[in-house]
């Protein structure tokens, strides 16, 4: 049974109708690979967001999708949508909602402030994490927003309008009736910034797309947004020093940077012109002697996915890296430099990691246990 700081009511329909709502639907990403697991879950639910972009969104063509007004606005301000999160948080404000006995919402920003309109109705809020800009990273999105040439806009505007939506975080919090968090980082955060008790339950893996081979070669991976927080630069420096082969996919603002203080053995599988496809990381990851994960992230699915191919994970020790690296599967460094990232090289390099034993520690976090959990708490919740 989850718990909750507010009091829920008892309900009376047997066959309670849900809504999903989730940030926005312009990119794929782990969040929403959540979401489309939530509508496996309830695939009856409509699945409301602020802002909709179906040609990135190949998995959401065929659902029930719903937009707030933000979707009308002109394309070039509609691609501009994160610069607006006073106006996101008022669109979902004003959703009608109250149709639904149960609103789950998926959020890492401003989606958990959808309003119930009811008294007998029910939010319960997958915390992806509470709004990182606001509360636990302010500080490094202040250095470097990540927003390019309009880095030093954002710099100047962030100390007069973050107190504000702070408040209006928070007091949407203060509303969610039970939470849900997809890390013990993230349940901590929830618990310092919200004030809120919450349940883990990690977010879904695809494993079955993986075969790991039991003959690993001598390369290792890393992939990600190459931005700076995303710490790519620790994994290319390390192999760099080493003399070792790492694979990098992804692009970014960093990736010029990337490309520049790499060593020979370092290969590039993406650039401005497109991401390498999904079938060449996994082929990457089902051969790779190990992941490089160096950043702090609130869970880390692809660290996931590299156990699923057989790759032990080499990762920073914050965040969501504890829930699931161990000595069996991995080894966690302590600090965000370059000579760490060596040591914990070296020291994976030294010791033998089995394959299968990676991917049995990645099926803990396949989609039916999800699907089940997050059943489980939905109907707990209402029919208490």
């Amino acid at each position: 049974m989850p718990n909750s700081n507010s009091q829920i009511p008892i309900a009376h329909n047997s066959n309670p109708k849900i809504a999903i709502v989730h940030d926005w639907l312009t990119t794929m990403g782990g969040a929403e690979r959540v979401v489309l697991a939530l509508h496996d879950a309830f695939p009856d639910a409509p699945i409301y967001t602020s802002t909709y972009s179906p040609a990135d969104m190949p998995p959401f063509s065929e659902l029930d999708v719903r937009t707030t007004y933000l979707q009308n606005l002109p394309g070039p301000l509609r691609k501009l949508h994160k610069f607006f999160p006073h106006m996101r948080g008022h669109a979902f404000r004003k959703l009608d909602l109250s149709d639904y006995d149960i609103i789950i919402s998926s959020a890492s920003a401003e989606a958990k402030q959808v309003r119930k309109t009811r008294s007998d109705q029910v939010h319960i809020c997958y915390c992806h994490t509470p709004i990182r800009y606001y509360w636990s990273h302010y500080r490094e999105y202040k250095r470097d927003p990540g927003f390019g040439k309009l880095n030093w806009l954002i710099r100047l505007a962030m100390p007069f309008f973050v107190p504000t939506l702070k408040r209006a975080d928070y007091r949407a919090a203060q509303n969610v009736d039970v939470f849900i968090a997809n890390s013990t980082e993230v349940q901590k955060r929830i618990k310092k910034y919200y004030k809120k008790s919450s349940t883990v339950i990690h977010p879904p893996v695809d494993t079955g797309r993986f075969s790991p081979a039991r003959e690993r070669d001598d390369y290792y991976v890393v992939t990600g947004r190459q931005v700076p927080y995303k710490r790519i630069d620790l994994a290319v420096s390390a192999a760099t020093k080493l003399n070792i082969p790492l694979k990098v996919f992804g692009y970014g603002s960093e990736h010029t940077k990337l490309y520049e203080m790499a060593g020979p053995m370092v290969t590039f599988y993406s650039d401005r012109f497109g991401d390498a496809s999904d079938e060449q990381l996994t082929k990457a990851l089902n051969g790779a002697k190990g992941f490089i994960f160096p950043s702090e992230e609130d869970f880390g699915i692809v660290a996931i996915e590299a156990l699923a191919a057989g790759a032990p994970v080499i990762a920073f020790d914050r965040g969501g890296s504890r829930d699931i690296v161990d000595a069996d599967c991995g080894v966690l460094f302590d600090e965000q430099t370059t000579e760490s990232v060596v040591s914990a090289i070296s020291k994976a390099r030294e010791k033998t990691f089995l394959p299968a034993t990676c991917r049995r520690k990645a099926k803990r976090f396949e989609k039916s246990l999800f699907i089940n959990k997050i059943k489980k708490i939905v109907s707990d919740t209402y029919n208490r």
